[in-house]
């Protein structure tokens, strides 16, 4: 066996080393896949009935809101009626205003004559110190 046969041994040698790693690497990227394959179907199937639960909760949750929506709706309609007939009130009735200011006038001196009386009688305890 000359040069030449040597050479040829090793390079079919080396040829099939390399034929090994690339088909070990080829069969792991299979497992690779089919784990990931796997694990897509058990996420799929858990996913799927969480969504379901989700999807009614939603739906639950929207049927007060929608009753919730519509009594604001009416709140609102019954407080722009009261104010409309109010203020039609006060402006046709020039004693009804008169009395409606002085009640206003009455109840801010009572508040302010409150905070005047709170700010007076506050007492200062003995074990303080002053600054």
């Amino acid at each position: 066996m000359g040069p030449g046969g040597i050479a040829t041994i090793i390079a079919a040698i080396s040829l099939l080393v390399i034929a090994l790693a690339l088909g070990y690497a080829v069969i792991r990227v299979g497992k690779l896949v089919d784990q990931a394959g796997t694990a897509i179907t058990d996420l799929t199937g858990e996913v799927t009935p969480l969504l379901e639960e989700i999807t009614l909760t939603v739906e639950l949750i929207n049927g007060p809101l929608q009753s919730i929506n519509k009594v604001t709706k009416t709140v609102e309609g019954l407080t722009t009626k009261i104010s409309d007939k109010t203020e039609g009130f006060l402006d046709k009735n020039k004693m009804a205003m008169n009395a409606a200011g002085a009640l206003l006038a009455v109840s801010k001196m009572k508040a302010e004559s409150g905070t005047k009386k709170r700010k007076k009688s506050k007492k200062v305890a003995p074990d303080e110190e002053f600054e």
